[in-house]
């Protein structure tokens, strides 16, 4: 396709960005999305320090094409990994989960892209001054950590469209061409996906959680925990016991208590269904296979393709 903002913005082939999601965007999901025109992104937030490196050198030989680093900067070793990511010369970064003042000078100090994840308009705008030179305006339908206004991908990305100079990227309800054209008339300029890409070969999420997302179907998912960081949730065992908890009026320190450490990786990671946290989108009710990363690109764009001929004939 045509350049625009966002595959000149990073040198890519599709405007297609795949979301860095904590336990499923290792150096293999990334490398396969970057070799097949899009931009892959390691998803820092689960990574330790020394993982992050192994990921980046891995990600660096698998493919010669840009890739990025998924950062939550309310990650405990911030400075340790935004060092390593320099470094290593990492050329693209995305922040998330902090204030995009905090960081977005020091690396574009270092010569890096930087394009930082909204939920507002209010945000968009902070990150717009803070200097970034993107931002992803991600709608209420995603998965994982969410926006607390619940503002829907529809609404949200013509809000903040209105409001910013800097190119837009959509994300949230996302895993086929036709929502990208959607999301692209709205007035984004690229798209981030993530759901779709949980569930493919690459994707490093435990075989059991992929299935979950492929056996998913519409209203299989809830946005819970406001109270700490809201979150969207395939609904399990862990999910009830959420649920219950709130029916028993449970304080904030009781759902700490109760969430504890290690669910999202218990969950997503090993495949304990039962106990752990299952994040994905509401869109995990559209995606019925496993499929490699390539091929969910390829779909992603003929599915696009096809979506702007049948507009012309309306």
């Amino acid at each position: 396709m045509d350049q625009n903002k966002i595959t000149q913005l990073f040198g890519i082939e599709y405007p297609i960005i795949q979301a860095g999601m904590i336990w499923t965007s290792g150096w293999r999901l990334a490398s396969a999305v970057s070799n097949a025109g899009g931009l892959g992104l390691l998803g820092a937030g689960s990574m330790y320090p020394e993982v992050l490196k192994e990921h980046i050198q891995k990600c660096q030989a698998a493919t010669s094409r840009p890739f990025g680093v998924n950062v939550p900067m309310l990650y405990p070793n911030i400075e340790e990994i935004m060092d390593i990511i320099v470094q290593s010369g990492v050329k693209i970064v995305f922040t998330s989960a902090g204030n995009p003042k905090t960081w977005t000078t020091f690396l574009k100090e270092h010569g890096i892209t930087v394009v930082h994840v909204v939920s507002s308009v209010k945000f968009a705008l902070k990150a717009q001054d803070a200097g970034v030179d993107a931002v992803v305006a991600e709608g209420f339908e995603a998965g994982g950590h969410n926006g607390r206004d619940e503002t829907t991908t529809l609404v949200l990305i013509p809000f903040v469209k209105e409001q910013i100079k800097i190119p837009l990227i959509a994300a949230g309800g996302i895993a086929t061409g036709r929502a990208m054209l959607a999301a692209m008339v709205l007035g984004a300029d690229g798209v981030q996906v993530g759901s779709r890409f949980a569930a493919s070969v690459e994707g490093s999420a435990h075989a059991l959680f992929k299935d979950q997302i492929v056996q998913a179907k519409e209203g299989d998912t809830h946005l819970t925990l406001k109270e700490l960081a809201p979150v969207r949730l395939l609904k399990n065992k862990f999910y009830r016991d959420v649920q219950q908890a709130y029916a028993d009026g449970a304080s904030k320190e009781d759902l700490k208590t109760l969430l504890g450490r290690a669910r999202a990786k218990k969950g997503m990671f090993e495949g304990d269904l039962e106990e752990g946290e299952l994040e994905i989108g509401q869109v995990a009710g559209l995606i019925h296979d496993i499929l490699p990363a390539s091929k969910i690109v390829t779909n992603l764009m003929e599915e696009y393709t096809q979506a702007i001929a049948e507009v012309k004939r309306l």
